[in-house]
């Protein structure tokens, strides 16, 4: 039987608390962007037309433009930074197509992106990033070696210049070798994004490690 993609990536209600940097969030993503798109507006325009807003301690409902406006902010107030993205497997079309505008302007910015190589949010960041045509600005772990990924990854994968395997981990459950490889992206950034739902536990587990390890981490609710 083949495994499923892998994910490297998690959620709970009780990250939402403050840090002496920054504050650790928690968000529900709007259900209405197909507005956005239906405009036929390039990724270009649209960015050129979102507000920065300033983020705020409380877990609120957002507007697709201030979902990604506050993103956005993020980068805006620091300056670049090392990012890392993780995400379920299982997110519709409408957020993928907003993950991959965000990440088309972090790497459009100077900022690094890391993340995996599942389905879902790990791919439409790695498109994002792509469509920045700043490759340098892209790695990919993957928890496993490329020929355990799932074929449907393997053309977009095979665009990415650093693209970093873990061979040693083809013997492990893959619930196992994701866990190593969020760990080692985890070690190589500043700030974590996050989307998942309530019962995503990797992801969520991600996270705690994440903030356990002093990182700034944001983290948006599918549900």
């Amino acid at each position: 039987m083949r495994q499923s993609p892998a994910m490297c990536s998690t959620e709970r209600e009780d990250l939402i608390q403050y840090s002496p940097q920054r504050i650790i969030e928690a968000r529900k993503l709007p259900s209405q962007a197909e507005t956005i798109f239906n405009s036929g507006e390039t990724v270009e325009t649209l960015l050129s037309r979102v507000p920065v807003l300033a983020q705020s301690p409380t877990q609120r409902s957002v507007s697709d433009l201030d979902y990604l406006s506050e993103l956005l902010a993020i980068q805006q107030s620091d300056g670049p930074k090392k990012l890392g993205f993780f995400g379920t497997r299982n997110m519709g079309l409408t957020h993928q197509k907003l993950v991959e505008i965000v990440s088309y302007a972090y790497a459009s910015t100077d900022n690094h992106i890391y993340t995996s190589g599942a389905l879902g949010t790990n791919a439409a960041v790695i498109k994002g990033a792509l469509r920045a045509n700043a490759p340098s600005k892209l790695t990919v772990i993957l928890p496993q070696s490329l020929k355990r990924q799932p074929a449907e990854s393997q053309d977009l994968l095979n665009q990415v210049g650093d693209l970093i395997e873990m061979p040693e981990n083809d013997e492990l459950p893959l619930l196992e070798a994701s866990r190593i490889c969020n760990r080692k992206i985890i070690a190589s950034v500043q700030q974590v994004i996050c989307f998942a739902f309530h019962d995503s536990r990797l992801l969520l587990e991600t996270c705690e490690e994440a903030k356990d390890a002093k990182k700034i981490v944001t983290l948006f609710y599918l549900d």
